[in-house]
C-alpha cells in the first residue's frame, strides 16, 4: 500500500504498461501527465515522463525524513537536489531577475529596477531587443569623417548600456567571438559599482550573471572568457561562471603581481595582486603555449632531423644533494666514446662513467630519472668539459624549439610590466602628463592574453573598455574588435586613444612588437530616448528649469504604464527636496524606452535621419 519514489521514477523511464494503465485510468492524473496530438487526424496521447518524474521527485511528495530535512536547510537548485546535481550554485536575492544596470556617473548611485523573468518577460524581451545606432563616425589615418558604407569586418567601438549593446550583437555576431577579456567593476564600495545599498552584492551579481549569460552565446566554440577580478567577488564569480559556462570549462585562475609592495587589508594582509578567471566555451577552446623573443629563438642555433635545438646540462644546475635524499637522480650513466652511446647499467663496452658532478666538486644529481634517460638517450650527448682545471665528462641534453613553443601559460604573473602602475604610466604618455583614468590595465597584460588565445584576425571583444587598453592592444595586435562603454569619458578617453594608436602611437607594447600606425575603427551610439531625459534631469540644477523638462517629458517621453500623471501636484513637487525631485521624475520614466528600439526606427518622433537608418540596415543585415 505504498507509493516508492524510486520504484515510480524507474517504471516511468521504462515506460511501463500497467504504470501508464494507471494513470491513464483517473481523469485529474490523465490531463496532468499526458499531451494530446493529432497525427494523421488521428488523436493520440503522449506521456510527458520528465514531468511525472519531476512531480514525483518534488519536495512535498512522499517526503521521508531525510528529504524533508535536505528541504528545511535549502539542498535545492532548481527543483533538483545538490547532491544529485553535482554541483555548487549560488542563491541570492532577485537572482532570476534581470537588472539593466546602467553606470551614467561613477560617483552616483543609482537605485535599479529588477525585471522578474517569470513576471515580466515581456518587458524582458522588449528591454532586449536591438537598438537603433546612430553619430557613426570612423576613424583612420585622415582623422574622423562620416561613413559611407558599414563593413562587417570594420573594428567597432560603442558607446551604451553594455547589457543592450551586447544583446544588439548576437544577430550579427552570435559564435563568432574568439577572445572576451573584460575588467568589471571589483564592487570594493569605493569603485564604479555604487548601486542599492541594501542589496550591493546580489546586484552586483545580477548584473554580472546577465551580461556573462549573453556574453557566452557571442562566444565561438573555442572561444575563451577572460574576467579580471580582486579579492571581494573572485570566490562568488568562480561559483557563478561554474554555472553558466560550466564547472568541466573552467582553464584556470591567473594570479598577478600588480601590487609590488600589497595593499593592505583589513585583517593586515599585504594583498598584492588580483587575479584573471579564465573559462573556455567549450572543451574544444585551447590556450596556445607563451610565444618566445627572437632573441631567445637565435640561441636555438643547432639542427637535425628533428628541427632547431640548444643543449642543457642534464645536471641539475648548482644542487647538491646527498643520494639518500633523492636516490632516485643519483645514478652514473655509463658511456661508449667509439660507438658514441650511452646506458644506464653497466656494459662490458661502456668504459667511461660519467657522474653528475658539480663545479665546485661534490656530488650533484641529474633532472632526469633513469627511465627517462633510457628512453630519450638519444637525445643526450657526453661531452668533455674542463672542470677545475681537468677535462672531465658531463652529459647534456637536447631542447628542442619546438617543444618550447608548446609551453603552457603559467598561472602567476610576477613581471614587472604587469604592475598598475606601468598601466598608469602608458596612459599618462598618451595624454601628456594627465591622469585620465584611475586604474588602467598595462598593455602587456592584454598583450599576454590575447596571444595564448588568438589568432591574426579573430574577433575580441571586450563590453567594460574604459580607458580602451583591450581595443588599443588588439588593434596593435592585428585583431578585430569590439568595445562597449557606456560612460561620458569613452570618446575622451578610449576613442582618443586608439585615434592616437592609429597615428602610431610608441607607448605600451609599440616599440616591442614595431608597431608604426595604421588601420581604422567605427565609433557609433546606441539611439538615447528617455536615457537623453534622465541625463537631463541629472545635470539639472534648479526647480524651474526640471518643470520645463517635465513638460518637454509629458509630449515625448515614454511614461511607466502605472504613473497616473493626471495626480502629478505640481505644488507638492515643489516643496520636495531638489534631489528627490530628480529621482521622481527619473522613476516615473520607462526603463524598456531609454534607448529606441531598432523596429521604431521608421517613426518620425525619433527623428532619425536617412543616412542612420541606412546603416543601421547594413550593420544588423551583414554577416561577420
Amino acid at each position: 500500500g505504498k507509493l516508492l519514489q524510486n520504484k515510480l521514477t524507474e517504471l516511468a523511464l521504462k515506460l511501463d504498461h500497467d504504470l501508464i494503465e494507471s494513470l491513464l485510468s483517473d481523469k485529474k492524473l490523465k490531463e496532468h501527465f499526458f499531451i494530446e496530438k493529432s497525427v494523421k487526424k488521428e488523436n493520440i496521447l503522449v506521456f510527458d515522463k520528465d514531468k511525472f518524474i519531476s512531480f514525483i521527485n518534488n519536495k512535498e511528495f512522499l517526503p521521508d525524513s531525510f528529504t524533508s530535512f535536505k528541504n528545511k536547510i535549502g539542498l535545492m537548485s532548481n527543483d533538483d537536489y545538490l547532491k544529485e546535481k553535482g554541483d555548487v550554485v549560488l542563491a541570492w536575492a532577485y537572482k532570476d531577475c534581470v537588472l539593466e544596470g546602467g553606470q551614467e556617473k561613477e560617483d552616483q548611485k543609482r537605485n535599479e529596477i529588477f525585471y522578474n523573468e517569470t513576471l515580466a518577460p515581456d518587458d524582458i524581451d522588449r528591454l532586449f531587443e536591438p537598438k537603433a545606432l546612430t553619430n557613426f563616425k570612423k576613424y583612420d589615418g585622415k582623422g574622423g569623417h562620416k561613413v559611407a558604407k558599414f563593413n562587417s569586418n570594420d573594428n567597432l567601438i560603442i558607446k551604451g548600456n553594455n547589457l543592450l549593446a551586447l544583446h544588439c550583437l548576437k544577430q550579427k555576431f552570435r559564435g563568432q567571438v574568439k577572445l572576451i577579456y573584460i575588467d568589471p567593476p571589483y564592487n570594493t564600495g569605493s569603485d564604479s559599482f555604487q548601486y542599492n545599498d541594501k542589496f550591493n552584492h546580489s546586484t552586483w551579481l545580477s548584473f554580472v550573471k546577465n551580461r556573462l549569460e549573453i556574453a557566452k552565446e557571442l562566444l565561438r566554440e573555442d572561444g575563451f572568457i577572460f574576467v579580471h577580478i580582486d579579492d571581494n567577488e573572485q570566490a562568488y564569480l568562480k561559483v557563478l561562471m561554474d554555472e553558466i559556462f560550466g564547472r568541466g570549462n573552467f582553464t584556470g585562475l591567473i594570479t598577478i603581481k600588480s601590487t609590488p609592495g600589497g595593499k593592505q587589508s583589513s585583517k593586515n594582509l599585504a594583498l598584492m595582486g588580483d587575479y584573471i578567471l579564465v573559462y573556455g566555451k567549450s572543451e574544444t577552446a585551447q590556450l596556445h603555449g607563451l610565444p618566445l623573443s627572437t632573441k631567445h629563438i637565435e640561441k636555438y642555433n643547432k639542427e637535425d632531423s628533428r628541427g632547431k635545438y640548444l643543449t642543457e646540462r642534464l645536471r641539475q644546475h648548482g644542487v647538491a644533494e646527498k643520494k639518500e635524499d633523492v636516490p632516485s637522480l643519483h645514478f652514473p650513466i655509463y658511456y661508449n666514446e667509439k660507438e658514441n652511446k650511452i646506458s644506464t647499467t653497466k656494459k662490458k663496452r661502456y668504459n667511461i662513467k660519467v657522474l653528475p658532478m658539480l663545479p665546485g666538486g661534490g656530488d650533484g644529481r641529474w633532472i632526469w630519472g633513469k627511465k627517462k634517460v633510457e628512453r630519450d638517450k638519444e637525445f643526450i650527448e657526453i661531452r668533455k668539459v674542463k672542470r677545475n682545471g681537468k677535462h672531465v665528462y658531463d652529459a647534456f641534453f637536447k631542447k628542442y624549439l619546438s617543444d618550447e613553443l608548446k609551453t603552457k601559460l603559467p598561472s602567476i604573473w610576477e613581471e614587472k610590466e604587469f604592475r598598475n602602475e606601468v598601466g598608469t604610466k602608458e596612459l599618462k604618455k598618451i595624454f601628456e602628463g594627465q591622469k585620465v583614468f584611475a586604474y588602467p590595465k598595462p598593455e602587456p597584460t592584454i598583450q599576454r592574453v590575447i596571444e595564448c588565445s588568438t589568432q591574426v584576425g579573430d574577433i575580441i571583444l571586450d563590453f567594460q573598455l574604459g580607458s580602451g587598453t583591450t581595443c588599443a592592444v588588439a588593434h596593435k595586435m592585428r585583431r578585430r574588435y569590439i568595445g562597449i562603454e557606456q560612460m561620458d569619458y569613452t570618446e575622451e578617453v578610449a576613442v582618443k586613444r586608439i585615434r592616437e594608436v592609429i597615428a602610431g602611437d610608441t607607448s605600451g607594447i609599440s616599440k616591442d612588437i614595431n608597431w608604426k600606425g595604421g588601420g581604422s575603427f567605427v565609433y557609433t551610439e546606441l539611439k538615447k530616448w528617455n536615457e537623453e531625459y534622465m541625463n537631463e534631469v541629472k545635470k539639472t540644477d534648479t526647480i524651474s528649469k526640471l518643470l520645463k523638462i517635465y513638460e518637454k517629458m509629458k509630449k515625448e517621453a515614454f511614461f511607466r504604464y502605472d504613473i497616473a500623471l493626471s495626480k502629478f501636484d505640481e505644488k507638492g513637487f515643489k516643496e520636495l527636496p531638489l534631489k528627490d525631485q530628480k529621482n521622481v521624475l527619473c522613476e516615473c520614466l520607462d526603463k524598456n524606452h531609454l534607448y529606441v528600439n531598432l523596429s521604431e526606427i521608421d517613426d518620425s518622433t525619433y527623428k532619425i535621419s536617412a543616412e542612420d537608418k541606412k546603416l543601421n540596415q547594413e550593420f544588423y543585415k551583414t554577416t561577420v
